[in-house]
């Protein structure tokens, strides 16, 4: 079974053992970017890591805007369930950009990654990172892959959502909206591609947008259901 959640920050009660109680030997939980919990490198934070990766159950995650990304790219990339993935720790995998994984028979597309909200003050220097937006080889990657399924997914899981839901989450603030490519790249997948759900974590909301689309943060929803757990 999959599970999906949003962002996380590092906050471990998100993801302990307790509010996990419910996943089973084999699951995946997978987390919509801002994962968190791999930061500076410490030793509490390589305990968490281990801890983490040694669950029955897989924890996945995709990679934010707010991640350092230099650690992250530390990591060896390798294969699992037919996508590329950094393994971090056992079963405590970051799901790559632009990939498409079967997972116990499912279609999972994902493409982590968006463009930060506070990009026009911060720098390099205060944290942000220009890998957080990602390149035209990853997108292409991405479409290439989508091709080889036929533009056929069960799920597709990201960060950042499509140019009109974001819109229609910002009406309020309209004027504010910040469109990226990254948008406009997932506008066009929404129209092109055949799939059940998608999840994405940057609006840190939950709501039902559309018999399809869902906003994600603090909920964990069965993702063949749709339904809250």
């Amino acid at each position: 079974m999959i599970y999906i959640t949003g962002d996380t920050h590092g906050e471990l009660d998100r993801l302990s053992p307790s509010r996990l109680k419910f996943m089973k030997e084999g699951d995946t939980l997978i987390i919509c970017g801002d994962f968190g919990f791999i930061w500076d490198d410490g030793k509490k934070e390589q305990k968490t890591i281990k801890q983490l990766g040694k669950r029955k159950y897989n924890i996945c995650f995709i990679d934010g805007t707010h991640e350092n990304f230099s650690l992250l790219g530390d990591y060896e990339v390798s294969e699992w369930n037919g996508g590329k993935v950094h393994k971090i720790y056992d079963n405590l995998y970051h799901l790559m950009r632009g990939q498409v994984f079967d997972i116990d028979g499912v279609k999972v597309f994902t493409m982590g990654g968006g463009e930060s909200p506070d990009i026009d003050i911060r720098t390099e220097e205060n944290g942000w990172s220009k890998e957080e937006i990602p390149t035209q080889d990853e997108l292409l990657e991405g479409a290439k892959n989508l091709e080889k399924h036929n533009y056929k997914v069960d799920l597709v899981v990201t960060h950042e959502p499509p140019t009109r839901i974001k819109g229609f989450l910002q009406l309020k603030d309209y004027d504010k909206l910040r469109v990226t490519a990254l948008n406009a790249y997932f506008e066009e997948l929404s129209d092109s591609c055949v799939f059940k759900r998608w999840f994405f974590g940057s609006m840190h909301m939950d709501k039902y947008v559309s018999g399809t689309h869902m906003a994600v943060f603090k909920n964990i929803i069965n993702a063949e259901t749709g339904e809250k757990v």
